[in-house]
């Protein structure tokens, strides 16, 4: 990025543009500039990383915010009048009216502004404060440079811990919370006074008016004490939305940029995984919180008892040990089946999405039986544990009963012989009566709130673990932008193991593909072909040697900048619920319609979409469920021609096309590919035609590299057959 010029220059803002000439909006421009500015430079491929909106050039404020502390800056928004900016609080970008930004640099004098406005280049320029007090919207983004020691020192990063820095986030709303539940557990004692003042006062001395205004009193503490608890039940539920969201978006974003190696289990583990989100959510922000919350106020009800019935009171001083130490007893126990349930749960997902993404296949090959029976294996110990684990539930929930209703027969039964003794009144004895059955109430709901527990922390240690995963975008990580890319590819003596495996894919792999050149990557099944493509996108990370692009390492590039210069089609196609459109454009930053019906007509797909009546609208189901095999191929081959990216990467792109097409989009493939680096993954010496070269890969060495005359002289073998590695 071109570095600020340090000399202000006099500009008038053109309140007519609306867009740059390139494909940054006004605002990814100001954050990029005061990065730069900052040293804490970013790639528009890291801001566009973090967003979320499928509309075009859409980067929000709070996604703004995401990409500076993934940085390594401090942000904030909010609202500012433009008479408060100080040289403290800039350089800030101010949010202008018309969807325009600029970046305030600070006072170059009393009338005019240090201005840094997209729109007019890259410099910063004194512009006349009234001229941007006019369009000035009145918010801005406060950006404050972080120590790299500060970021370097905490391993969960600037934004804090995706799941305490939530809750911790929502202090206050928490805090409410416990106020009102202060509020209404004093007001809760209301009643057993009332009770009490009635049979020792008013019976007694037929105080009628007293009556009344101890009534009114009553009636106004319990209205308040119906309001305070509708409060604190919205406390809860704003607190539990806002850190669902926060923790939410903080998951997905992980699964995302989660770098290939990390990822552990089946698809329907991780699934499975992440699904216990939603029982650590529901703990936050269920009735399940508010039982938590009242536990404390135990104490008080058994003290406000010892006040007013004196020796009563070591009746629930008894019975709440007993039922804490009941629930605490089965807490072993319901953790390790809360585990064991969890681990029952992936193993039944993992079934389920095998089986419903092979349907098709199960279906041909006769597979139901197999399939019938690990689902019910799994549904069985499943079942299992989940039995085991009510029964203990309901034992703990009956024992609490028990002891409750108990606490109030002995309350009473001892408290004859306090009234005979003169040692307490009647009334005093009902008020006891009441205020043991609300003291123990909340313990009636211990045993399940201790099960749900043990269920969030199960959830919590599990979502923990893929949030420590490695990510391709650690917070504080800087990369070399490389918005464009000249396509010299080098394989620099490349080792590599796929997690878990003991014998290497790659073993000291070593090639130079130059910028336009066309190259065949041909090889036996399992030899390595298709961990060279994986490894080229960098999906993967070698363990030894290196891999680059232009002369440098692809680890120094953002992922992003790199897959947007290697337009690529894997082995394994694979399309989204969507429209053709969309499907093809996916990946694409703001194409055109003229790029996407230009690349869907190399890729053949022009073929059968101008016969539909729905064109490029047709909407796919998952995976694109009713197309053949080769209109998904062109699809896909379509996807990775739009923005013209000068690295083509096509491992098998027409293996489920017919001879015909197959002949026509290579033809048109030639054509298109003329002046790009292409390398192409196959064992089809139909596709020979696009290349000029060849590297013939052997476990997971290079056995021959050359020109296309070595394979008539070295034979077919190297043609062998596709490759699974």
């Amino acid at each position: 990025m071109t570095a600020p010029e340090t000399g202000p220059r006099v500009v008038t803002l053109d309140r007519e543009a609306h867009s740059r000439p390139d494909e940054t909006s006004p605002l990814e421009a100001c954050l990029l500039h005061a990065a730069a500015f900052l040293d804490r430079p970013m790639t528009l491929a890291a801001l566009h990383a973090v967003q979320s909106s499928e509309a075009e050039g859409s980067l929000g404020v709070r996604e703004a915010i995401t990409a500076a502390e993934r940085a390594g800056m401090q942000a904030a928004f909010g609202a500012r009048p433009l008479r408060d900016f100080d040289a403290a609080l800039t350089p800030a970008i101010l949010l202008m009216e018309g969807g325009r930004a600029v970046v305030l640099h600070g006072l170059a004098d009393e009338d005019r502004l240090a201005i840094y406005d997209p729109l007019l280049g890259e410099g910063i320029g004194e512009v006349p404060r009234a001229e941007i007090a006019e369009s000035y919207a009145g918010h801005a983004i406060l950006l404050r440079r972080e120590h790299r020691e500060d970021i370097l020192a905490t391993t969960e990063g600037r934004r804090g811990h995706w799941f305490w820095s939530a809750l911790a986030a929502n202090r206050w709303s928490y805090t409410q919370v416990l106020l009102a539940a202060v509020l209404a557990n004093f007001l809760g004692l209301t009643t057993s006074i009332f009770i009490m003042v009635v049979y020792d006062r008013v019976l007694p001395n037929e105080a009628t008016e007293s009556l009344i205004a101890l009534t009114i009193g009553v009636g106004i503490a319990l209205l308040f004490d119906f309001v305070i608890k509708s409060l604190r039940a919205g406390f809860i539920d704003r607190a539990g939305q806002r850190a669902d969201m926060a923790m939410g978006r903080r998951i997905f974003d992980q699964l995302l940029d989660m770098q290939m190696r990390a990822r552990k289990g089946s698809t329907g583990a991780l699934a499975s995984t992440l699904r216990e989100f939603e029982t650590l959510r529901d703990f936050f922000t269920s009735a399940t919180l508010v039982a938590v919350v009242d536990l404390p106020f135990i104490l008080l009800f058994v003290g406000v008892i010892y006040l007013i019935g004196g020796p009563l009171a070591i009746v629930p001083a008894i019975a709440v040990p007993v039922v804490l130490l009941v629930g605490l007893a089965v807490q072993p126990l319901l953790a390790r089946l809360a585990e064991q349930s969890f681990a029952d749960g992936q193993s039944k997902q993992g079934v389920l999405v095998e089986t419903v993404s092979g349907l098709e296949t199960i279906k041909a090959t006769g597979a139901a039986r197999r399939m019938r029976a690990r689902w019910e294996d799994a549904i069985a110990r499943q079942s299992e544990h989940g039995t085991r684990s009510r029964t203990i539930t309901q034992f703990a929930m009956n024992a609490t009963a028990f002891t409750q209703q108990t606490a109030q027969v002995m309350i009473v039964f001892y408290g004859v012989f306090l009234i005979t003794a003169g040692e307490v009144s009647m009334g005093a004895l009902i008020a006891s009566v009441i205020l043991t059955g609300r003291a123990l109430a909340p313990l009636a709901q211990l045993a399940q709130t201790l099960t749900r527990l043990n269920q969030a922390r199960s959830s919590y240690r599990n979502l923990d673990a893929l949030m420590r995963a490695d990510s391709e975008r650690p917070e504080g990580r800087h990369w070399i932008s490389r918005p464009k890319l000249n396509g010299r590819i080098r394989f620099d003596n490349v080792h590599f193991t796929y997690p878990d495996q003991m014998v290497a894919t790659l073993d000291g792999v070593s090639f130079t593909v130059e910028p336009g050149e066309k190259v065949a990557i041909l090889g036996r099944i399992g030899s390595g072909k298709s961990t060279i493509a994986r490894l080229l996108l960098g999906l993967y990370e070698p363990d030894r040697g290196a891999v680059l692009i232009d002369d440098t390492d692809i680890r120094q590039i953002d992922p992003g900048d790199l897959r947007r210069n290697v337009g690529s089609v894997l082995q394994d196609v694979w399309l989204f619920t969507g429209t053709v459109r969309e499907n093809i454009a996916i990946g694409a930053r703001r194409p055109r319609d003229a790029d996407i019906i230009d690349a869907a007509r190399v890729a053949g797909v022009e073929d059968f979409i101008a016969r539909h009546p729905s064109g490029y609208d047709l909407m796919l189901a998952e995976r694109g469920e009713g197309l053949s095999g080769g209109q998904k191929q062109a699809i896909t081959l379509a996807r990775a021609l739009v923005g013209r990216p000068p690295v083509l990467l096509l491992d098998e792109p027409t293996s489920a096309m017919d001879v015909q097409n197959e002949r026509d989009v290579i033809a048109r493939l030639k054509d298109e590919a003329r002046e790009r680096t292409v390398v192409v993954v196959t064992h089809r010496t139909s596709l020979l035609d696009l290349v000029d070269r060849v590297i013939v890969i052997e476990d997971g060495r290079v056995a021959a590299d050359g020109d296309k005359s070595l394979l008539a002289r070295g034979g077919r073998q190297a043609t062998g057959g596709k490759d699974g590695a």
